[in-house]
């Protein structure tokens, strides 16, 4: 890696992380090559990142949601690392806080080689966590109704724990005189008992 380049990614009027403020340096000598804003929407940084020849290796602070961004740098093949936000600004003695000054220091972390570098999951990683908390919120759901088929069940004086929803237990929950008390809830039992 011959270019390490830093960015801070900025909330801007038209919404958060519409522009990103970067520095950028080569790491032999520490020479600051440029500074500049860049456009997100307009495909202003896309164009940049693409027009770089070298692989480069890009600093940014963690914040929401880049997995776009991410994307793009795989695909170009330049090197990702996202720092540990409150770390970053630890070590900022100044407190006064601009997108200019941000990108210098995740810049000069970078080439100080004290950058506080965070693990982040792999795309393969992230997609296998969306399956299962998919899974969880289904079997969540799936927990709700049927304690809420046992209330309705108990209510009326029907008991059968597990076997509740076995065929005979649909048939005995469908059976269920629900209709005099309260309309809407025996259509819902209808509907739930229903196999699948």
């Amino acid at each position: 890696m011959g270019t390490v380049h830093s960015l801070a990614p900025s909330r801007g009027r038209r919404g958060p992380h519409s522009y990103q403020q970067i520095a950028m340096a080569e790491e032999s000598t520490g020479e600051l090559l440029c500074e500049r804003r860049l456009e997100n929407e307009s495909g202003e940084a896309a164009a940049f990142y693409r027009n770089l020849h070298k692989p480069v290796r890009v600093g940014i602070e963690a914040t929401g949601p880049i997995h776009w961004f991410e994307r793009l740098l795989t695909e170009l093949g330049h090197e990702l690392w996202i720092g540990n936000s409150a770390k970053i600004r630890a070590s900022e003695v100044r407190k006064q806080k601009t997108d200019e000054r941000d990108a210098r220091l995740i810049l000069d972390l970078m080439l100080a080689k004290r950058f506080p570098k965070i693990w982040v999951p792999t795309p393969a990683e992230r997609d296998l966590r969306q399956l299962l908390w998919h899974r969880h919120k289904l079997v969540c759901l799936r927990t709700m109704l049927g304690n809420q088929l046992h209330f309705l069940a108990m209510s009326q004086g029907l008991c059968r724990k597990k076997k509740l929803f076995t065929k005979k237990g649909r048939v005995e929950l469908t059976g269920l005189a629900l209709g005099s008390l309260d309309p809407p809830a025996a259509g819902r039992t209808s509907k739930a008992a229903r196999p699948t």
